[in-house]
């Protein structure tokens, strides 16, 4: 979103930076914003590394991250990628061997540090099989495993070396001819990533993968990754992004998923608009967002829906949301479609009916899309 007219105060002026492919999936160049994740089942666990792809898939996920660490699971790795929904990036440290084997299994990516995979000549065969099987790399500066000159000259880790860290990564790969890459610089620190970007943005048009590393469990890590990388999207920066949880990889995609929609930057699914609720409630509004979060986990069309306790906000909200759900008197409510009060509806039946609202709302949105031009004439 780069220009906005009406709400000019919504725009976001998205950083310029060329676009590579992982698969199918465009990164930088003006496209979405792609969510990723990473599995944290055994590589060699085929059955079951492909059915945490899929559920990540299902919640949205673009890209999945595998690890590569042995021989095993270079060999696991091509029937992972044949049965995978999405495209699969190699996580790849210290074993050049595994990224060949990872490039030839079919990975559309690998993520590597060229810096340690060994000698310029591995290097170059690691781009060789890259090049040779159409993969593109991701660079990938961590905080916490700084090269050792690095930290000798800065004293500690800080965004100046961090930067300088991804720019000697970017030359070994360009030296090389290669140029199909993006690049990230993580940190567990908000304050040091999110520095570290902004220098890095500033230095570099390569597409940017955005994290902040080792971020904690569900409830502090999706804080910390929000406000990170909330400021960054916010700043135009960014083209595609994992939020790391101690967490199921499908929360990571969710969480990833919230941060976008919240910025206008990605719309995917019910976007609900609720209230906390108080003492003027006309029903229970966090039992009923709960139930209506699971309920509707299988819409994919964007649209939104207003779920609030009473009248003093709830027809305002309802102004601005595809379904709408108002608390009235006497176990009733209004139900608001399309901005307009359309109906009452009882407190027992409301969440059934809503579902209904929703899932008409979105087949009309869907019926709408799938038309031609020359059919909507």
């Amino acid at each position: 979103m780069s220009h906005n007219p009406i709400r000019p105060w919504r725009s976001i002026e998205r950083r310029k930076s060329r676009q590579i492919m992982v698969g199918n999936v465009p990164v930088g160049g003006g496209a979405p914003i792609s969510v990723q994740t990473m599995t944290n089942t055994l590589t060699t666990d085929v059955s079951g590394t492909v059915a945490q792809i899929q559920r990540a898939a299902d919640a949205g996920a673009d890209i999945v991250r595998v690890s590569v660490p042995d021989e095993a699971s270079s060999k696991a790795l091509k029937e992972i990628v044949r049965e995978s929904p999405v495209p699969i990036v190699a996580d790849i440290h210290f074993h050049y061997k595994r990224g060949i084997e990872s490039a030839e299994a079919g990975a559309a990516c690998l993520r590597i540090n060229p810096g340690n995979i060994g000698s310029p000549e591995r290097v170059r065969e690691v781009i060789a099989a890259a090049r040779d099987h159409g993969c593109s790399m991701r660079i990938g500066v961590n905080g916490g495993s700084l090269e050792k000159h690095l930290l000798e000259k800065y004293g500690e880790p800080c965004p100046e070396a961090m930067v300088e860290s991804a720019l000697d990564h970017i030359r070994i790969l360009e030296d090389n001819d290669f140029h199909e890459f993006k690049i990230s610089v993580k940190a567990s620190d908000v304050f040091l990533s999110a520095a570290a970007y902004q220098g890095l943005a500033e230095v570099t048009d390569k597409p940017i993968h955005l994290g902040i590393t080792e971020a904690g469990g569900l409830t502090s890590g999706t804080i910390k990754s929000a406000i990170g990388l909330g400021n960054l999207l916010w700043m135009g920066i960014g083209d595609t992004l994992r939020v790391s949880l101690s967490a199921d990889p499908v929360e990571e995609v969710k969480v990833g998923f919230e941060i976008l929609k919240s910025l206008g930057l990605r719309h995917r699914g019910v976007n609900v608009i609720s209230c906390p609720s108080c003492a003027r409630q006309g029903f229970d509004v966090i039992k009923t967002v709960e139930a209506l979060e699971t309920r509707l986990e299988h819409i994919k069309t964007p649209m939104s829906l207003s779920i609030i306790g009473c009248v003093v906000n709830g027809p305002g909200e309802a102004l601005m949301t595809d379904v709408g759900f108002t608390g009235g008197g006497a176990g009733h409510g209004m139900v608001y479609l399309a901005g307009k009060a359309s109906h009452k509806m009882s407190n027992e039946r409301m969440i059934e009916h809503i579902v209904e609202e929703v899932e008409k709302k979105a087949a009309e949105i869907e019926a709408r899309a799938s038309q031609t031009p020359q059919a909507a004439e």
